[in-house]
């Protein structure tokens, strides 16, 4: 409950932090746009609707599902409409401090300190959006924003609650299409590592990378750790952790003024989602390693019987691989016998 509470108080505060910011951030004007990259001459601007669902299933991904203390949930959403000069954060590179901490703890303000201090620099950033945490690991939430030729670029982090440093987003996706804009899009999203905590299992304590890894995917073998929880090698790939939809707005009369205030979708699945909780990955057995052969059970010149056992680690869901025999007898003759 501390838990919920404290991510629904994160999430306010935050709103109006990124509502003061946007509205100090009017005046900005733009430097010219890289030239190595194509180029948006969409003459107006688009407004669009962000809805992210999740997709975090016990069938889907069984292996040390987090049920309690705090249950699978999603963080709020943090996100930047921007120019092709600017990387809130980037795979295969460092994590900033700020990405470090949402990433690890879903603390945004360090991460915003960087958003703004980038718009002051080299006037990259348009505007920030938000969206409220998701207290479970299914559900949904929208918020809406705005982008323009020169910034035409959306990036966004949501933090897995809980995980060591582990976060599902989108990295420089244009929203532009040469002079227009994308009518919709769907986008599935994947656990990525931030590289700042060694942790392996969702509800590890906190273990500090040092020194710092790059931002990588997690994939069902890599890591390739037995213990990893999204260590599944039967699966060619993992199944999407969510996904994402941006549509855009149509314009009417109506003016559109942002910034919108982010609200959390109470709407019945439809079709598709439904669909999505049918994925069932398979969980195979898991054992530990055999203990030492034990004493051999013989009167002296016959021979006898030893044992050997092993345990449980894993027990197989979804129609994994059944456990194997934990305990194994062989023929023996007693040591030492007088």
């Amino acid at each position: 409950m501390d838990t919920t509470r404290n991510i629904l108080s994160i999430s306010e505060a935050l709103y109006h932090l990124i509502v003061v910011m946007l509205t100090l951030g009017q005046g900005v004007h733009s430097l010219p746009v890289p030239t190595d990259v194509p180029m948006c001459t969409a003459s107006e601007t688009a407004q669009y609707r962000l809805t992210f669902s999740g997709k975090w299933t016990q069938a889907a991904f069984p292996k040390q599902y987090p049920v309690y203390r705090p249950p699978a949930q999603w963080s709020n959403l943090i996100g930047v409409t921007h120019s092709s000069d600017y990387h809130m954060w980037q795979r295969n590179e460092f994590a900033s401090n700020g990405v470090r901490e949402f990433a690890e703890k879903g603390e945004a303000w360090t991460l915003m300190k960087e958003v703004e201090a980038a718009g002051e620099r080299i006037q990259s950033v348009y505007g920030i959006l938000s969206a409220p945490a998701v207290m479970g690991g299914t559900g949904q939430m929208n918020t809406e924003f705005e982008v323009f030729a020169r910034h035409s670029y959306l990036s966004f982090m949501v933090h897995l609650v809980p995980s060591p440093d582990w976060f599902v987003g989108v990295e420089n996706f244009d929203l532009c299409d040469g002079d227009h804009w994308k009518e919709n899009v769907s986008l599935e999203l994947f656990p990525f590592d931030a590289g700042t905590d060694s942790g392996f299992t969702f509800s590890s304590p906190n273990f500090e990378t040092i020194p710092q890894d790059k931002i990588t995917q997690i994939t069902s073998s890599f890591p390739s750790h037995p213990a990893n929880s999204f260590y599944y090698p039967r699966l060619k790939h993992l199944p999407p952790i969510a996904k994402v939809m941006l549509t855009k707005i149509k314009k009417t009369n109506q003016i559109i003024s942002l910034p919108v205030e982010p609200t959390q979708s109470n709407q019945l699945p439809t079709g598709n989602e439904i669909e999505d909780k049918l994925i069932n990955t398979p969980l195979d057995c898991e054992v530990s390693v055999w203990s030492p052969w034990g004493l051999c059970k013989s009167k002296c010149g016959d021979s006898g019987v030893q044992h050997r056992t092993r345990y449980i680690i894993m027990h197989p869901a979804n129609n994994g691989l059944a456990c194997p025999l934990l305990e194994e007898e062989r023929k023996c003759f007693p040591d030492n016998c007088l």
